[in-house]
Formats: structure tokens, sequence, C-alpha cells
């Protein structure tokens, strides 16, 4: 039982790496354009799709994408302070796993999303790509519910207690007359 809980530590480890570098490297490049991301037009395709459903301006689309730019950034900051935190816990404490949660929540948000108008244009790598992202994050998002179920139920305690019916042990019956 161990081991299968250092698999599940180590798994939401490197899956916070790699929402970590990979949506904190793309939120930088977003950032950074002076168009906010939007000159690639294949990986800006939600930003353009959310834009016509609200009918969103040229100024619209560039706060807009902006906005998904710092969502990201702030997922990739979530997802570095709870490794850092999780590195601590090594030395004694408890990691705290909600924010990770939280940001995962949000992964899934933008990646179906973003799933909705690359599958729309055919582009197959980018619906790979964010079906990769909302699989990291159902798969991270499973393991740290075990992982606060297994913490919250401690192993010395009974899982499950017998009941003492009116009828004697071992009779049970659903409806009483």
């Amino acid at each position: 039982m161990r081991k299968v809980f250092g698999a599940t530590i180590a798994t939401i480890l490197a899956i916070a790496l790699y929402f970590t570098l990979f949506w904190g490297f793309d939120a930088l490049r977003v950032l950074t354009s002076p168009t906010y991301g939007l000159e690639d037009v294949w990986r800006s395709q939600y930003v353009f799709g959310i834009g016509h459903v609200f009918g969103l301006d040229p100024t619209g689309l560039i706060r807009l994408a902006a906005f998904f730019g710092a969502v990201k950034l702030v997922v990739a900051a979530i997802c570095a302070i709870h490794i850092v935190e999780r590195l601590r816990s090594f030395a004694g404490g408890k990691p705290v796993s909600e924010a990770l949660e939280g940001a995962l929540v949000l992964v899934v948000l933008i990646a179906i999303v973003s799933a909705g108008p690359a599958v729309w244009s055919h582009n197959t790598d980018l619906v790979r790509e964010q079906l990769i992202q909302l699989a990291f994050a159902g798969i991270a998002t499973a393991l740290c519910l075990v992982e606060r179920s297994r913490r919250e139920v401690p192993e010395s305690e009974p899982l499950a207690v017998a009941a003492v019916t009116p009828q004697g042990e071992g009779a049970f019956t659903p409806w009483r007359s």
C-alpha cells in the first residue's frame, strides 16, 4: 500500500510539473507577445471562437487573449507552489491540495473550451494536445481526491461497524410494519 501511495504522490508531482512548465511557457509567450498570442492562429482558435460567440471587436479579442494568458500563468504558478509545498511536506507537514484541485478544474474548463474550435476546424494536433491536458488534469484531480480520502481515514480506525438490530444479529429488515 505504501508503494501505491508513493506512486500517487509521484504522479501528482509529475503532472503539476507538466502544467508548471508547459502552461507557464505558453502564458509567458502569450503575455509577452504584442498581440497576446493571436498571431498564432491555430493555438488561439478558442479565443476567436469565444469572441465570435460574444461578438467581440479586435480590442475585446486582445483582452480575452490576455485574460486566458493570465489564467494560464496563475495555473502554472499554483502548480509550482504545490510542487514546493509537496517537497516541503517531505520534511514534515501536510501538503494542501485544494488549490491544485482548483487549478486543475481551470485546466479542464480551458481544455474543453479549446477543444471545441480544434474539432470544428479538424485540427487533430490541437485536439490531441487538449485531450492530453484534459486527461492529465482528470488523473491528477482523481489522485488528489484519493490522497485526501486516505489522509482523512486513519488506518487504525475500523472501516465498518456492525449494527445490532432489534431482531438480533444478522437480521435485516428494510421496512418495519
